[in-house]
C-alpha cells in the first residue's frame, strides 16, 4: 500500500510550528542606558547612550547614541526637529532633547516626532505643526534598506516642496553596496532632484566610505 504522508506531513508542519517564535518588540530593545559626554570641537555634549551596543542596531534600529546629530547641530540653529519612526528611539531622543533643555548651552528649541517614511499622517503632522518649514532636512547614515529608499525620498521631497525648493537636503551617506549606491541617485533623479557631493567629504568609515551629498530640487 502506498504510503499516504499524511503522518510525514504532520510532521513537517509541527516542525515548521516549532520554528515560529513571537516575541514582543521590547525583548529586542536595550533600556541600560548611561550618561555620556561626546566633544566635536569645541561643543560637548551630554547624552543618554547604549551601554554595549554591537549588534542592537541590526536588530532594532535603536543607535547608539540617538539624537546625536541633531543635538550638535542645535548648537548653530534656532529649531530643530529629530524624527524616528521606532517608538522605543523615540522615547530615548526625547529624554536627550529634555537634557538639552536644561543645559546651559542650549541655544535651540528642540522638539522630536514620529515620523515613518511614506506616511503621509507623520508628514502632515509635522508640516503643520511647523507652518514655517525647514531650512535643512539632514539625514546621517540612514540608508540600510533598499525597500525604504523610495519611501525616504517621497519624503524629503514633500518637506522640501513646502518650502517652494528653498530647503535643501543634506545627506551624510556611507556606502554598504553598490546596489544601494545606484538606488540613492536613482530615486533622487525620480523625485527631479539633483545630487552634488560635498568637496572634500569622502572618507573613510570603518572600512566603508562615507560622503556627504547635497541635493536640491532642480
Amino acid at each position: 500500500m502506498a504510503d499516504s504522508g499524511i503522518p510525514r506531513k504532520r510532521e513537517e508542519e509541527e516542525e515548521e510550528e516549532d520554528d515560529i517564535v513571537c516575541l514582543d518588540p521590547s525583548f529586542f530593545v536595550d533600556r541600560s542606558y548611561e550618561m555620556t559626554t561626546f566633544t566635536f570641537g569645541s561643543h560637548e555634549l551630554r547624552l543618554l547612550c547604549l551601554r554595549a551596543a554591537s549588534t542592537d542596531y541590526d536588530l532594532t534600529g535603536q543607535l547608539v547614541w540617538p539624537g546625536i546629530t541633531g543635538i550638535l547641530c542645535s548648537r548653530f540653529c534656532k529649531r530643530v526637529v529629530l524624527t524616528d519612526h521606532i517608538d522605543e528611539v523615540l522615547e530615548i531622543i526625547k529624554k536627550n532633547v529634555e537634557l538639552q533643555s536644561c543645559s546651559e548651552n542650549a541655544h535651540a528649541v528642540l522638539t522630536a516626532e514620529k515620523l515613518e517614511w511614506g506616511n503621509s499622517d507623520h508628514i502632515n503632522s509635522i508640516i503643520e505643526k511647523h507652518p514655517g518649514g525647514f531650512d535643512v532636512v539632514l539625514g546621517a547614515d540612514i540608508c540600510f534598506q533598499q525597500s525604504s529608499i523610495s519611501y525616504l525620498f517621497d519624503t524629503v521631497e514633500r518637506i522640501i516642496r513646502t518650502q517652494a525648493g528653498n530647503c535643501r537636503f543634506i545627506l551624510a551617506y556611507v556606502s554598504r553596496a553598490k546596489v544601494m549606491d545606484g538606488l540613492v541617485l536613482k530615486e533622487a533623479e525620480k523625485h527631479g532632484m539633483c545630487v552634488r557631493e560635498v568637496d572634500g567629504t569622502r572618507t573613510t568609515i570603518s572600512n566603508l566610505e562615507g560622503v556627504i551629498f547635497d541635493i536640491t530640487l532642480k
